[in-house]
Order: structure tokens, then sequence, then C-alpha cells
């Protein structure tokens, strides 16, 4: 007998359904997506958790006509696969495939692009009250967002408004109790009284004059359409409360839902993840974070730990296992921990606000006024910088650079290894008297030994790694290892000098003259954006003191860069050993 599924492509289909058969859909679907994320890789529990509301929003609404909007995206791959993307779905994540989030390049039906959270509230309202002034009244606006990205305040600011409107908004909120990490705050209490029937004040949502409905069953189809249908009917601004199990469908996944969200390979028949081989590798970047600020502060106990909703990623988890009064969640909610960690500053402590590079830009003005400005000591750790891979345009950390430079009173650090991220946390924690931002990629470091003994930065130094005659590559961070290799991949020919510069800012002006003094020809090599960045202030440095030097600036071009493997973007940007030892060859 031939699948339901095999003849969905389109909503359109669907809808020819009955609704009897939508259960055995939901089935096929959950089938459908463990079996390639199994061998793919991708975001596994929210999309299993939303199968059957995913269903119910496309069976009743007239989608892409009706605009539906997903916060962050995670829990879209249903919706991918019911709206034309089911035969290519296995490309999902992959160099020249399809995005891991809604794109709205990519499918009409994704009415809007999402990777960051709390988003939808706000541009779905947009919609909603430009169809008001179109006349459009019987257009529906749908927003879905998870219980952990509707406590930031962005998310906040759109309930906010909308509640003084008549747009035609539905707001769903899927409340699973789990982001990333579990859910907290102050409003996950309120949402665990409100399911348990426990909360005796006032409904929040009815307070900002939205019509509440629920708490319902997201796993009950024929409840979700019923009350789907009805709204649908009722004018301005309403709520429905949708309670989902993330991972439903697949044992492992509900019973560990934080390992499950992105689980790497597994089995798709038992869901057993995929045992990895037992070689000793150099630990992941954000590891060495994690046990690091365990090992500094159990010496210093002004030390302070602070993240946005990422504790497993970050490795903030380690602290918060050992200090759990020192080490805060406080939500995705990246402006607020950043002038939380300044409020903490001008009490003599030493936080350490630890954003994913990409996530940080959402806390721009924070960082500019609240810290920089007053020249709080915040110590910044941004995971995740540079190319990040799968994720794509959303997640690429390669901005920091070039929009922290032209920060005043900001110490901008890179750095080339995991021991040297140790000694920078180290220097940072003795006491600066300004903030300082330390950069550090995604994934596994090169030296396994390293827990070494710290020892402190000098500020604003760079170093030579290799002394040469022709040429002088200057880079930052990471950047310095495929520098290296690329170098031995010209040695035969060319006798080129190699300095890590380590200070974005300051940078070394000593050493810089020296360098200008002495090479004709200069490359300077980062994983971020050429326009502003590295490269940038090297050029500004060439300007100001009237150098002639030729200089070659290779990064990030300007341009969002899409999802694949690191080492495949490396390859496609020329910013792998054999396309910088390439880009030598052509300048000597």
């Amino acid at each position: 007998m031939s699948k339901i599924l095999d003849h969905i492509n389109y909503p359109k289909d669907l809808r020819l359904l009955k609704q009897e058969q939508l259960p055995d859909l939901a089935k096929e679907l959950r089938e459908f997506i463990i079996n390639i994320v199994a061998t793919k890789e991708g975001h596994l529990g929210a999309s299993l958790g939303v199968v059957e509301l995913t269903i119910a929003l496309h069976y009743v609404f007239n989608t892409p006509d009706d605009l539906l909007v997903w916060d962050v995206g995670h829990q879209a791959y249903v919706h991918k696969l019911l709206t034309g993307r089911k035969n290519i779905f296995h490309t999902n994540r992959q160099l020249g495939g399809i995005s891991g989030f809604p794109k709205r390049e990519e499918s009409i039906f994704d009415a809007f692009g999402v990777g960051h959270s709390s988003t939808s509230i706000s541009a779905t309202l947009g919609m909603a009250l430009v169809s008001q002034l179109k006349g459009e009244i019987n257009k529906q606006h749908i927003a879905v967002i998870g219980d952990a990205s509707i406590a930031s305040g962005m998310a906040f600011e759109g309930l906010n408004h909308a509640g003084v409107t008549t747009a035609n908004l539905l707001v769903i909120l899927n409340d699973n109790a789990i982001g990333i990490d579990p859910s907290v705050g102050a409003l996950k209490q309120y949402l665990t009284n409100v399911k348990k029937g426990t909360e005796k004040q006032d409904n929040i949502f009815e307070a900002l004059n939205f019509n509440y409905s629920g708490p319902i069953d997201g796993h009950d189809l024929s409840a979700i359409i019923t009350e789907l249908e009805r709204l649908k009917k009722v004018k301005g601004p309403k709520f429905l409360h949708v309670i989902t199990t993330k991972g439903k469908g697949l044992k492992q996944a509900e019973e560990d839902q934080v390992k499950y969200h992105a689980p790497g390979k597994f089995d798709a028949k038992t869901g057993e993840l995929h045992a990895k081989p037992n070689t000793i590798k150099a630990p992941k970047f954000q590891d060495v974070f994690g046990h690091t600020i365990v090992e500094l502060a159990r010496n210093n106990k002004k030390i302070i730990g602070i993240t946005p909703a990422m504790p497993t990623g970050s490795s903030l988890k380690y602290m918060m296992q050992e200090f759990p009064d020192r080490a805060l969640d406080v939500g995705i909610a990246e402006q607020h921990a950043v002038t939380l960690a300044a409020g903490m500053a001008t009490q003599g402590y030493i936080p350490f606000c630890n954003i994913y590079s990409t996530f940080l830009q959402r806390a721009y003005d924070q960082v500019i006024h609240d810290v920089a400005l007053q020249k709080l000591p915040v110590i910044f750790c941004l995971d995740r910088a540079g190319l990040v891979g799968e994720d794509g345009a959303t997640h690429h950390g390669v901005f920091d650079i070039a929009y922290l430079r032209c920060i005043p009173n900001l110490i901008l650090y890179a750095p080339r290894n995991e021991i040297d991220l140790r000694n920078i946390m180290y220097t940072a924690q003795l006491g600066l008297k300004v903030p300082i931002a330390i950069r550090y990629p995604r994934g596994r470091g090169k030296i396994i030994d390293w827990k070494q003994p710290f020892s402190k930065i000098e500020i604003g130094k760079g170093i030579c790694l290799q002394k040469g005659k022709e040429i002088a590559v200057l880079s930052i961070g990471t950047m310095a290892t495929l520098a290296t290799e690329a170098i031995q991949l010209v040695s035969n020919e060319i006798e080129v000098a190699h300095y890590d510069m380590q200070f974005i800012k300051p940078l070394d002006s000593v050493l810089l003259h020296s360098i200008c003094k002495t090479y004709q020809t200069i490359i300077t090599i980062e994983d971020g954006v050429i326009h502003g960045g590295f490269g940038s202030a090297v050029l500004e440095f060439l300007a100001e003191n009237k150098y002639k030097n030729k200089l070659s600036i290779l990064g990030i071009p300007d341009a969002f860069i899409h999802q694949g493997s690191t080492l495949e973007l490396q390859k496609e940007l020329q910013l792998d050993a054999i396309g910088i030892a390439n880009q030598i060859k052509e300048l000597y």
C-alpha cells in the first residue's frame, strides 16, 4: 500500500485528505525526518514535537496566501516537507542544498527568514498591519513561537504593540518547557502553573489584550484543528497556548531533549547515537572555556559566568554545576545579559559574558553604551566566531571583528589555540581597566595537552611565528594554523614570514612599523568580513603612516555566506591552506 506522504507535495494536496488520515500522515512524517536526520544530521527534537501542529496549520489555513512564520526555525522541518521540499530534503544544511531554517528566497511558503529567536511576533504583526491597510480583512497571519523564545525582550515588545491593535494576528505558543536547554525564568514558572492549573493571577496574555485560548494538547490533531478553525473567525490579536513534547515519537529524544536537539548521526531504528571512535582528541574550544572558567573561579571568588540560554553550547554548564550561584543562564536575552554584566562590573565583580558571536549582534547598543562608554571591564567570550558551517548565514560569526573594532575603550583578541584562550582568560580576570572581547571558533582545536600553567599575556602585543624574507603574512586567531600550512606548501619557492598579531585592537604598532619597513608585500588573513575587519585595520595603519607596501587582505567577502561544512566553505572562499598558498604565489 502506498504511503500517504508519497502523494503530499504541497499543502493543497494535504487539504484533500480526510481528517482521519492525518494521524497516519503524522507518523510517516516523523519516520521521514528521523531517517534523514539520522544520516545527514540536523535539528531533530524541535521538529518532531510540532508534527501535528504543522499539519493542522497547513490543513486549516490557506498557505501561502495566509502567512505563517516560524520563530527561530529549528522546528520547521515538517513545514519544509509539506511545502515542496520533500524530494530535496536530504540536502538540508549541506553545501548547495536547502537551508536548515526558513528562507524567503527558498520558498514562497517561507514568509519570513529566521535563524535567531523572538522575531516572529514583530514580523507577523508587521504583515498583519499591512494587510489591514490593504483592506485584506480575511487574510490570516500566524506566528509560532516557543516558550524559551517568548521570554525574550523583543517578543514582549511585539506582544505589547499587538495588544493595542486590531490586527488579524494569531500567536501560537509552542510550549514544551525547553529551547536548546531547559527554559528558565519567571515566565517559565508562570506557564508551568498555567499547565498545572495552579496559576492564580490574571492571565498575562489576556492582560496584554490578546484573546487567549488553551492550553491544548499539541499532539491531538482533532483538538488543534477544531481550535484553529474557531480562531479563524475571531477578530483581532489572538493567542493559542499549545503543549507539545520535544522529540515526540523517538524515545531517546523525549528522554534526553538537550542531547537530541541536534544529536549528530544516530541509528534511525533504535535511536541510539553512533559510538564515536575511541581516540584521544583535542577538546572543543567551548570546553576549554568551560573548564578554564571553573579553574579560575575556584581561586577568584569575584568571577561570574553569564550566558543567554546557551549553557550547554557554550560549556558554561560546568561552572553551573560547581558554582550554581555564580553561573547564570538568563534566557534568550542578549541585551539583558550584557547590561547585567555591566551592572556587576560596577560593583567590582568580574563577569565573563559568554555569547555566540552572531548573537552578540543583538546587544550591540548595550556593548557600546552600557559597557564600553563606561569603561566597565566585562569579559566577552565570543564562541562560534568565524565560519560555523551547516547553520549558514544567520549563524556565521564573521562580523564581530568589524562591528567591535570601531568601539572605543574595547580590547579585541583572538587566541591562536587553546592555550592562548586559557591565558587570555587568566590575564583578563587579573584586572583590566576596559572591557575585552575574546573571539574563538566552534569545534576542536589541535592541542591535546592544553592544561598547562597559566601565563600572563601582554595586551596589544603580536608575536613572530616564523621569519622570512620576501613576504609577511599577518594572521589572527586560529587562521594561523591554515596560514602555517599554506606557508609550508610554498616554502621551497618563497621565504614567507608569519606573524600572529593576536590583538585586532589595540594593534601592535611597534611590530607593524618593523614589518612595514622590512617587507614590501604584506598579506593579512582573517575569518571575518574584509570590510572593516583586521585587514582594514592594517590598511588604515599603512595610510596613516604613509607606507607604500603592497597589501592583500584575505577574508570573508562582502556577501552572506550560505551553509556547508566549514572545510567546504573555506575551500570555496580560498581560505583553506591550498587557497592561501595559491594567493601567496600570485603575490610573489
